[in-house]
C-alpha cells in the first residue's frame, strides 16, 4: 500500500493503531478496486466499458473517476469529513482519489474545479469539502484548482431527500462560471471534484454550465459513487 498523510494514530475505522488516519488492512479491506463504467464510474463487472444508461443517455460529462462506494464504513466517515469538520480526512480522501485517477488513466485535465457550496452553506460548515480535496489532489498531481470560479447561484434541498423524478429539476440552472472570468474557461479541460455522486444530476448541471460557457471537456472526479440499489446502497 502507499504510505498514506499524517502521523501514527487511531484509525478511524478500526481505532486500531495506524500511521494515518486509517491503517493498512482496512484500506485493504474497504478501499477494493473495482471495475466501473468510464462515464458514470458505477460499478460495472463484466469488462464493459460503460453502462447501458450511459450507452442509452450519456451524460454531458465525459469521464467520471470514483475511489470508493458510498457505502460503510465510507458513507459515515465521509459525513464527518463533510458536516462534522473531521478535516483530518481530507488528506486521506484525496489520496486514494488520486490513485483512482491514476487507474483510470483519464485525459489529463487542465483546472480543477471544486464543486460549489451555496454562500449561505459554506456560512454555516465553514468550508467547502470539494475544495478541501481538489486543493490537495491538484497539488499532488501538478495541477492547478479554482476555488471561485464556478458559483452555485442558489441553494437547493439534498438530492437524496428527493425523489428520483425531481433531481434533475432540482439543480437545474443551480450553477455557472463566475461572470467576469467566464472566458477563462474557453478551450478548457475540466474535470469537476466533489465528495459523493449520486445520480449525476448535480454533476450533469455543473457540466453543462461549464460547456455552455465554453468549456471543451469536463470530466468528474469523487472519491464515492452510490451503488445501484440491489447490491446494497441507498437509492440516489
Amino acid at each position: 500500500m502507499t504510505a498514506w498523510p499524517g502521523l501514527g494514530g487511531s484509525c478511524a475505522i478500526c481505532r486500531g493503531w495506524a500511521r494515518g488516519r486509517l491503517c493498512s488492512d482496512c484500506l485493504a479491506r474497504f478501499a477494493v478496486v473495482r471495475a466501473r463504467c468510464r462515464r458514470c464510474a458505477i460499478e460495472l463487472p463484466g469488462g464493459a466499458p460503460e453502462c447501458g444508461d450511459c450507452l442509452r443517455r450519456p451524460p454531458p460529462f465525459e469521464r467520471a473517476v470514483a475511489a470508493v462506494d458510498y457505502l460503510p464504513p465510507w458513507r459515515e466517515l465521509i459525513a464527518q469529513f463533510k458536516f462534522h469538520a473531521g478535516l483530518e480526512l481530507a488528506p486521506v480522501f484525496a489520496e486514494l482519489l488520486v490513485q483512482a485517477v491514476r487507474r483510470a488513466e483519464a485525459p489529463a485535465p487542465e483546472l480543477l474545479l471544486p464543486a460549489p457550496l451555496a454562500t449561505a452553506r459554506l456560512r454555516e460548515r465553514g468550508y467547502n469539502q470539494a475544495w478541501e480535496l481538489a486543493r490537495r489532489v491538484g497539488r499532488q498531481l501538478g495541477l492547478h484548482a479554482d476555488a471561485s470560479l464556478l458559483l452555485r447561484l442558489r441553494d437547493t434541498p439534498h438530492q437524496l431527500a428527493l425523489p428520483l423524478a425531481q433531481r434533475a429539476a432540482n439543480v437545474r440552472d443551480a450553477f455557472a462560471p463566475e461572470p467576469r472570468r467566464r472566458g477563462e474557461l474557453a478551450g478548457r479541460r475540466i474535470a469537476l471534484v466533489d465528495d459523493v455522486l449520486t445520480t449525476g444530476e448535480t454533476a450533469a448541471a455543473m457540466a453543462r454550465a461549464l460547456l455552455q460557457a465554453g468549456a471543451a471537456q469536463v470530466q468528474v472526479w469523487v472519491l464515492a459513487r452510490t451503488p445501484r440499489p440491489d447490491i446494497g446502497g441507498p437509492d440516489a
